[in-house]
């Protein structure tokens, strides 16, 4: 379910662009200005709105670690701003002064590029603000950029409808011709850093939109030594007319899209589905952005209007932490209806894949345990847990782990160590009875149907609160942050070192997980 929670209605023309920090909302417009605004509640920063380009704004983008705003104009400048003041830090003349339609950031903040209407780019020392290179592709407008999330690559399109990927070193390494016709407009990067687990090749997501009314989905693969290649996975036909923008959320597996004929769709990445299509913009939809920490989504239009939506995870514990994370003074609900998905098919389809057709793995398991409408050892209570006991002929353990408050989450937690030094089970005979037990819960509940996809592959438990990590993998975030913390830096499946420690929350994971669960 989606749902509209905001329309900001500052600008006084056309909406170019939406980006988000961790905890900012920005916005760029025609009328030459740029809007700052608190995610948390929606409320416009004292400082906002910038006012610094001579003509109208095209494109907006914060730096990875959310301090610099960076804007580019058709006055022929990429302006960095303060986050924290709003007061500008730098000016980038583009070389040959032409026309700013693009620019981003590297997600290692160590460079940066814009893209002009002649059809040049201009790569950028974010430290010291110095042009490091140029390059161009003649004939045609820049309108398109993205980093990959390794920093060391980026792909551009132009008017042509070409996308090109071009190294540090402004060589081009691949060009795709006619990847859109009529013209590329977008292009996006999934965050994520794939690893194919057959060759060990690395290989990236790539959002693309464009004038012949499709959104792509392509992987780019690296090939070994300098070389990539680029294969079709998705072309989604979702809308009618043009579409100007798209943006994979920060787990990678949705995909919105903005376009001329008034709707944005939102599409599960992964498999190209649509999820929702939503009508509240009165003109084109030129901009989209996910939250990189929250599950919602900002789009941007010709009506000079900003859109704010939540995307609902079926958790009631979530909604009522959302319904309070904005304050009412900023909501502008539309008739109090919630806009969802009409796609009974898919409802059919995901019943069939997770409620779990009686087998014997769940006979088994109705057979093992003590509460049977708990279909989750997570899920059980204190006496469930006592009851649990009893039935495995351990009565003697009972009293210790009332006193100890083992529920079901506790229960799966316990270790070798914690059943001597925490409970005092002093006879290693009864500890290793007890980890037995435990492990056959376990592997009991992996065998009641519950989706491979949705346990986490270092506790081999239904997930909670699912990340992402370097490595795309997802994972409990208790139990990654505790390898990070204890292991050396590698990934738990493929035991490469991982690029970074960054976790993403994998809010379409916990949705699905969500709606399984309730399905119980």
């Amino acid at each position: 379910m989606v749902s509209l929670i905001c329309t900001l209605q500052d600008h006084l023309d056309d909406v170019n662009c939406c980006a988000f920090s961790a905890t900012l909302l920005a916005t760029c417009s025609a009328d030459k200005t740029l809007r700052v605004y608190s995610s948390r509640d929606l409320s416009e920063l004292p400082y906002s709105p910038l006012s610094g380009h001579g003509y109208a704004v095209h494109r907006c983008c914060f730096s990875p670690c959310g301090r610099l705003l960076a804007s580019c104009s058709t006055d022929a400048t990429t302006v960095l701003w303060s986050t924290g003041s709003g007061d500008i830090e730098a000016v980038l003349e583009h070389p040959g002064r032409s026309p700013v339609r693009v620019c981003a950031f590297s997600p290692d903040a160590e460079h940066l590029v814009s893209g002009a209407s002649d059809g040049t780019l201009a790569l950028w020392d974010f430290r010291s603000r110095k042009l490091l290179r140029t390059g161009a592709v003649t004939d045609t407008t820049m309108v398109a950029c993205s980093f990959s999330p390794c920093g060391r690559l980026f792909v551009t399109g132009s008017t042509y409808g070409d996308l090109r990927v071009w190294n540090l070193d402004m060589q081009q390494l691949h060009a795709e011709k006619n990847a859109h016709d009529l013209g590329v407009t977008c292009c996006h990067f999934a965050p994520q850093i794939l690893r194919d687990s057959g060759s060990g090749a690395v290989h990236f997501r790539l959002a693309t939109c464009g004038q012949d009314s499709l959104v792509k989905i392509w992987t780019l693969c690296l090939l070994s030594p300098a070389g990539c290649k680029m294969k079709l996975q998705h072309a989604l036909s979702g809308q009618s007319a043009p579409v100007l923008s798209c943006s994979f959320s920060a787990d990678g597996q949705m995909l919105v899209s903005g376009s001329v004929d008034k709707t944005v769709t939102v599409y599960e990445a992964n498999q190209g589905t649509l999820l929702y299509t939503l009508h509240q913009h009165d003109r084109y939809v030129t901009a989209c952005a996910f939250s990189p920490m929250a599950p919602l989504i900002a789009t941007g239009s010709m009506d000079k209007t900003v859109n704010v939506w939540r995307v609902e995870d079926g958790c009631s514990s979530r909604r009522e932490n959302f319904s309070t994370f904005y304050y009412p003074s900023c909501i502008k609900t539309v008739n109090n209806r919630h806009l969802s998905v009409s796609s009974s098919h898919l409802d059919r389809d995901e019943g069939k894949s997770l409620t779990g057709e009686s087998s014997s793995g769940t006979l088994e398991m109705n057979r093992k345990l003590p509460c049977h409408s708990k279909l989750l050892a997570s899920d059980w209570s204190e006496e469930d847990v006592s009851s649990w006991l009893r039935e495995e002929g351990l009565e003697a353990l009972v009293g210790v782990f009332k006193e100890n408050n083992i529920d079901g989450t506790e229960l799966l937690a316990l270790s070798k160590d914690s059943l001597l030094d925490e409970l005092k089970i002093d006879s290693v005979g009864l500890r290793n009875k007890v980890l037995r037990k435990i492990e056959e819960l376990k592997m009991a509940s992996v065998c009641t149907g519950v989706p491979d996809e949705f346990l986490c592959p270092i506790m081999h438990e239904l997930m909670k609160e699912p990340v992402i990590a370097a490595d795309g993998f997802s994972y409990e975030r208790e139990a990654i942050e505790s390898w990070i913390r204890t292991k050396s830096r590698s990934s738990p499946m493929t035991n490469l070192p991982l690029q970074t420690t960054l976790l993403t929350p994998n809010h379409t994971l916990k949705m699905a997980i969500c709606r399984w669960r309730n399905s119980q």
